[in-house]
């Protein structure tokens, strides 16, 4: 073995590895947590500097990992978080959580990737491991970020080391954190391979090393793609069973008691989160490159996005049943994270909600205990709104209460009674038991 791979490997296991984290937002905190509480320092890295200026005064900005934590890391492992990208020679270990969108034509947007692949092929060292885990599609590793860093005029798998290990992260689910959740690690070459292993193994549940980059890339492609289809079909179901007057949570609720073959999907008013809503999108795009079609990720897709505009239709609906117009109806909607009890508004069909709400007229507003202000998205032109508290009075004036993200800290049972008519996208409601005669299934 070269020497600098069983330098490497020495320093993981005496946990001397610096590991340097690059983009700190919702893949990167928690898993700067998981390697901190491994023993590991860590040097983290933004362009963002009002989230390297929280992490340093000890504050997080996400609501799982509180700041209580950030503050241990500060003064327990020696954690520093920097913008400056000249450091990027410090580390021992570089890992890659930027984002990977999608572009106005739903095609692969990867600036982020090649951007950090530039900026670290300027430093790149001898002896360094380098590790994306940001959701892509198979080849990027090999066909895109390794040609970046071979600039640096470094011999990948003898004076570097590079690995692809996608991200698991799910916000906001207490039973599964960075550290508990199994890594997939697919590299270049067995070195590489080895010594990713060694590292995630010092801070995850468990490693699952597969043959290459591309089978690490393609497994996480595969596990949101099975998810978005699955969502897609049971909101192509709740469509067809609103029309023949069947509720398609009961549905779902039977189905499930069956102890095998089947797993319980629930539909909404559209997908969220960075993940679901894009990377299907990555794969049919690389689909297309080899001359094929994939028929169930575009129709799963054209379904999901369809969503919001079948969730005001319906609301117009409702809202006729009482001879009112959407054009001057004061409408709220609760919830604008994507999804239960977090604060990650990433990809949230509220969004769309919202602007569908306001084209057609309505007085808008929205309430969300997670989400105070709300933020400014690239691919959303909103009016500047903060959340609403939904006192017994708000309640009454709104001709319409929309629940788009079942948040816990919701009071559905107020909210039922004191609203004039609620429209539920998330069964949200099911327990309220008085004034059922105000809640519209959606």
């Amino acid at each position: 073995m070269p020497d600098l791979s069983s330098h490497l490997l020495q320093r993981i296991a005496n946990r001397k590895a610096i590991v340097g984290v690059i983009g700190l937002g919702y893949v990167g905190l928690p898993l700067i947590d998981a390697f901190t509480r491994a023993g590991f320092t860590c040097l983290g890295f933004d362009i963002d500097s009002k989230k390297v200026d929280s992490l340093t005064r000890g504050q997080s900005y996400i609501k799982h990992i509180d700041s209580k934590r950030v503050s241990d890391w500060n003064r327990e492992t020696g954690f520093s978080a920097t913008t400056e990208m000249k450091r990027l020679g410090e580390p021992d270990v570089l890992v890659i959580c930027v984002p990977t969108p999608l572009d106005e034509a739903r095609d692969p947007d990867l600036q982020y990737v090649t951007g950090t692949a530039e900026q670290i092929a300027a430093s790149l060292r001898p002896g360094q491991l380098v590790v994306l885990e940001s959701t892509t599609y198979p080849t990027t590793t090999r066909d895109v970020m390794v040609p970046i860093l071979n600039r640096s005029g470094l011999k990948i798998g003898t004076d570097y080391f590079v690995a692809y290990s996608p991200e698991r992260e799910d916000p906001g689910n207490p039973n599964f954190t960075a550290a508990g959740i199994p890594k997939v690690v697919g590299a270049m070459d067995e070195i590489s391979l080895q010594v990713a292993r060694a590292l995630y193994d010092c801070a995850v549940a468990g490693t699952v090393p597969v043959s290459s980059c591309e089978v690490a890339e393609a497994s996480k492609v595969l596990e949101n793609i099975y998810r978005a289809v699955n969502i897609a079909l049971v909101n192509e179901l709740k469509m067809l069973f609103d029309t023949m007057g069947i509720d398609v949570w009961e549905v779902i609720n039977a189905a499930k008691t069956k102890p095998f073959g089947f797993q319980a999907f629930y539909p909404g008013p559209g997908l969220g989160g960075h993940c679901i809503p894009i990377d299907p999108f990555y794969l049919s795009w690389l689909a297309r490159k080899f001359g094929h079609t994939t028929r169930f990720i575009e129709l799963a897709g054209e379904v999901n996005r369809g969503m919001p505009i079948y969730v005001i239709t319906r609301l117009a609906e409702f809202l006729n049943e009482q001879s009112k117009p959407i054009r001057g109806s004061r409408i709220c909607v609760l919830g604008v994270a994507y999804k239960k009890d977090v604060d990650d508004p990433r990809e949230s069909p509220s969004f769309v909600l919202l602007e569908l709400l306001i084209a057609r007229g309505a007085v808008v507003t929205y309430s969300d205990p997670h989400v105070p202000l709300l933020p400014a998205m690239r691919h959303h032109h909103l009016p500047s709104m903060k959340s609403e508290a939904l006192t017994e009075g708000f309640l009454a004036a709104q001709d319409c209460v929309l629940i788009a993200t079942d948040h816990s800290a919701f009071d559905y049972e107020l909210i039922v009674k004191h609203s004039q008519l609620v429209i539920d996208t998330r069964n949200a409601t099911a327990n309220v038991k008085e004034g059922r005669e105000r809640i519209r299934k959606a």
